[in-house]
């Protein structure tokens, strides 16, 4: 949802699993996709036949009734009414794609990219105060690093793109009442591959749990809490892209997060800044050859 779309009698804390799904599944249907050529029949096949055999394989161990079965159609069917598929997936899937995807990576780890990235966010060069509100909450954070090559040697003009969650839990552009591109931006590294951010640290929070994904999540008596994290996509020319999530030390939900994503790798131990506001931290990305 865009500026120029919003109800500005709404609040944050009006979102809606509803809203903010379909807000993704319009985000997903404009993602640009390559062309990934002609369809392969033998292993479209062969995953499909292995993907029912693996559901087929869980009725009968558990003896799935017909009422269960009734249940799991007006379940899938409400997932798609409400647009939670990219939800849906993206918290219980995409952590395995992810890590099959990228099992030979030897540089800078990656997890889950999530429903909630928007491609276009302001651009900087170097260094970038985030665009925010005013009276934005949370405590200052200066997130820095450098991008190479795994050599070390600094990568010129790449491009470091930066999104999170405020201090409530909520995405601009998939909650009302928050402007179009609050907590988002990119910056184009310089010769000396560096990249400074001027945010705040992000707080946990809940999936959406009016919808499809919070019944599911309730039935099964999960919790449906992310850890803090920061979003980021890492690309340079003749690079492999790093799509990454970063967490911190001591943070609530990383040893349980629902949607699987955290690694050791990706935690950030923020010390206080040397600004004397808030906190800083630094975290570097070298990137594997493409």
């Amino acid at each position: 949802m865009t500026t120029t779309e919003q109800d500005t009698g709404t609040t944050e804390e009006q979102a809606t699993a509803a809203g903010s799904g379909l807000n993704a599944t319009a985000t997903f249907a404009r993602k640009e996709r390559g062309s990934s050529g002609p369809v392969d029949h033998d292993r479209v096949s062969t995953i499909a036949k292995d993907a029912l055999g693996a559901l087929h394989e869980v009725i009968r161990r558990h003896q799935v009734t017909y009422e269960e079965y009734d249940a799991l159609k007006a379940w899938l069917i409400s997932v798609g009414e409400t647009g939670e598929w990219p939800l849906f997936l993206d918290v219980f899937v995409e952590h395995v794609v992810e890590e099959v995807a990228h099992a030979d990576r030897k540089g800078a780890v990656g997890t889950i990219e999530g429903p909630y990235y928007i491609p276009g966010a302001p651009e900087f060069a170097s260094e970038a105060e985030v665009p925010m509100r005013d009276d934005e909450a949370g405590t200052p954070l200066l997130f820095q690093g450098t991008v190479s090559d795994l050599d070390g040697t600094p990568l010129e003009n790449a491009l470091v793109e930066l999104w999170h969650a405020d201090d409530a839990g909520y995405y601009s552009q998939f909650a009302p009442g928050i402007p179009e591109w609050n907590l988002r931006a990119q910056i184009r590294t310089g010769a000396d591959g560096h990249y400074a951010f001027h945010t705040i640290q992000p707080a946990p929070y809940q999936i959406p749990t009016d919808g499809s994904c919070g019944r599911l999540i309730a039935a099964a008596g999960w919790h449906p809490w992310r850890p803090a994290h920061l979003h980021l996509k890492v690309t340079a020319e003749g690079k492999a892209p790093v799509t990454t999530q970063l967490y911190f030390v001591g943070g609530d939900y990383t040893d349980d997060d629902v949607a699987q994503a955290v690694k050791p790798e990706l935690m950030l131990d923020p010390q206080p800044a040397s600004s004397g506001a808030g906190v800083q931290v630094t975290y570097d990305f070298p990137l594997d050859p493409a």
